[in-house]
């Protein structure tokens, strides 16, 4: 590859190393990859060049006199737009939040990452509020899928995985709270990983709660590693972060899985999979016994598909978001938000505490079910990316998001670190996703199997 915005952070970083390359020259590279490319992709929200070039100066300035901050100095990234960025608006996909400000804080995800000198690209689309997993909305129009620009990248995380996936930028952070980041690693050909909840501190709270997790994406398991590194840790905003890990995730892991305790469930027991991506998703986990994992066919016995337990939480995290809003305001919101909203308005406190009763008994369950398998192996996605600007499939008898992933939401509602992974693709050119699940604090064994597969069916070769 000669192009630096085709070059991953590690890559980069070694560049910067070898002073074959500067930060300014990458910034310089993502850049113009945007102003090629986003105006039929539609993933930034807002692009700043001057101040990302300014922060890319400062970096090769650093790097210069031998003064660098952090690991990820110098490295381009792209924030979606719901993290608070000193500076710069987060308007969270809606045309209700004023942009005049004042944006004087960074989340603490934002906050890590430029205390180490990463160069901020821009803010990546999301629809409104990131409400639900396809990525458009009354602000910013639809944004597209780089493998296939009439599909969806998913959602809500949808602009950084097309970001991503394009080369304009080599990191991003998102966030998932129903598989926000999964959806649209599987759509759009990359990594990521949903951390174990408060691995990545979190501020202001999101408003669907304690389902709600920040996760790096990026194009290989070694770049979220550095990027996981550089955002974990305590941050007295939030009071249910974790402490940082004993053990850094970057450097790797063995080679091989052997010993490694696998459970492959095709289906969860009740989800409906294309029997193309089923196959696919097969045959990756197969690839855990030749990396020698003991791997078994088994269900983790989740008592059936938890989705209106979650619809509840999630409907009414969405009534909570807009409740201050005035009728005008309310009018301007996304149908398909404004409808949740009034059906999460007429949930009961004991409706709320039944789904959360459910959610309780799903982590009793997955954490038995953890005591006999290390990692469970699931599809990301049951189907391929479908058509942009719609929140269903064509033909889907639900009008609603949650009805087409039934493999993502309930690892939110059991706060699991969950990871999406290139494993194929459809006979029509879009890609497949494996979803490796750990137990919860299990998040360097997530990452370590899926390095190993990853160096055992590498995926980068192949790009949008």
């Amino acid at each position: 590859m000669t192009d630096a915005a085709d070059l991953t952070a590690t890559e980069l970083l070694a560049e910067y190393e070898a002073g074959t390359l500067s930060p300014v020259e990458a910034a310089e590279a993502v850049l113009a990859r945007i102003r090629r490319d986003d105006r039929e992709l539609n993933a930034f929200c807002l692009v700043d060049e001057e101040t990302t070039l300014d922060m890319a100066r400062a970096a090769a300035d650093r790097r210069a006199r031998g003064a660098v901050l952090g690991p990820l100095d110098g490295v381009p990234v792209s924030i979606k737009d719901v993290l608070l960025t000193r500076g710069w608006p987060t308007l969270r996909g809606s045309t209700t939040i004023d942009p005049a400000g004042p944006w004087d804080e960074d989340s603490p995800a934002v906050a890590r990452l430029r205390e180490q000198g990463a160069v901020f690209v821009g803010k990546t689309t999301t629809p409104e509020f990131a409400w639900k997993g396809v990525t458009d909305g009354p602000l910013t129009g639809v944004t597209r899928n780089p493998w296939d620009t009439s599909r969806t990248p998913g959602g809500s995380s949808g602009g950084a995985a097309a970001a991503v996936a394009a080369g304009m930028a080599p990191l991003a952070l998102g966030t998932d709270g129903g598989g926000s980041v999964r959806i649209p690693a599987a759509f759009t050909g990359i990594f990521t990983i949903k951390p174990t909840y408060g691995r990545v501190p979190h501020y202001p709270a999101s408003p669907f709660g304690t389902l709600a997790h920040t996760g790096p994406m990026t194009n290989t398991v070694a770049d979220a590693a550095l990027l996981l590194d550089a955002v974990c840790g305590a941050d007295g905003r939030d009071w249910s972060a974790l402490p940082p890990p004993d053990v850094p995730f970057a450097g790797g892991g063995p080679d091989d899985l052997t010993g490694l305790r696998v459970a492959f469930s095709p289906d969860l027991g009740f989800a409906e999979v294309d029997p193309e991506i089923a196959a696919s998703v097969a045959a990756a986990a197969e690839s855990f016994t030749e990396l020698g994992a003991k791997v078994e066919q088994a269900d983790p016995g989740l008592g059936g598909d938890p989705v209106e337990e979650f619809e509840v939480l999630w409907f009414a995290g969405a009534a909570k978001v807009v409740e201050h809003l005035p009728p005008e305001a309310r009018a301007r919101l996304d149908p398909g938000l404004r409808e949740i909203c009034e059906q999460g308005a007429r949930y009961s406190a004991a409706d709320y505490l039944t789904a959360t009763a459910r959610r309780m008994e799903l982590g009793r369950r997955m954490g038995l079910f953890h005591e006999r398998y290390d990692l469970l192996l699931t599809p990301t996605m049951p189907i391929a990316a479908f058509e942009a600007g719609r929140e269903v499939p064509e033909g889907s008898p639900s009008p609603r998001w949650t009805s087409w992933t039934p493999f993502t939401y309930p690892f939110n509602m059991t706060q699991q670190p969950a990871a999406s992974l290139p494993c194929g693709f459809t006979a029509g050119g879009l890609p497949i996703g494996l979803q490796v699940v750990g137990a919860r604090h299990a998040d360097a064994l997530v990452m370590t199997a899926c390095a190993a597969f990853e160096r055992a069916r590498p995926w980068r070769g192949r790009r949008p």
